[in-house]
């Protein structure tokens, strides 16, 4: 299997992880806590969003655009909020336009997020750069 197809399916199983991780912590947080869904919704996907970057550069991503883990791991969460903003769009969206419950919102949520947030980490973190090597 070639490089792409490799880290799409890697992603793809760590994604499943952190989202369990990311639902669960909604589901808690509006269940028992009685947090509103948006605030729980963004504490949630950033907790999934820590456990994707440690999953994914251990198990997933083999090269890497930066030499220096902290400005990686600082650009994954960076991608991470732009993908946190598009995740509670798509929520409020499907909740105040389509009617639907907060973990189903979330569901439709998750594979926008998922798609965007492969894309944009993959090329821009952990593809060799065709610029020589950053002293960072």
């Amino acid at each position: 299997m070639t490089r792409l197809p490799r880290e799409a399916l890697g992603y793809a199983a760590v994604s499943l992880v952190s989202l369990v991780i990311d639902v669960t912590i909604l589901a808690f947080l509006v269940q028992v806590l009685k947090w509103g869904n948006l605030a729980a919704a963004a504490i949630a996907f950033l907790a999934g969003a820590c456990v994707a970057y440690a999953l994914s550069v251990r198990f997933v991503f083999t090269q890497h655009r930066l030499r220096n883990r902290r400005a990686e791991f600082a650009g994954f969460v960076a991608i991470g909020a732009v993908g946190l903003a598009l995740n509670i769009g798509v929520i409020y969206l499907c909740m105040r336009n389509l009617g639907l419950q907060v973990l189903t919102a979330k569901a439709v949520a998750a594979g926008f997020s998922f798609s965007c947030n492969f894309v944009a980490r993959r090329q821009a973190l952990f593809v060799p750069s065709s610029l020589p090597p950053a002293v960072f």
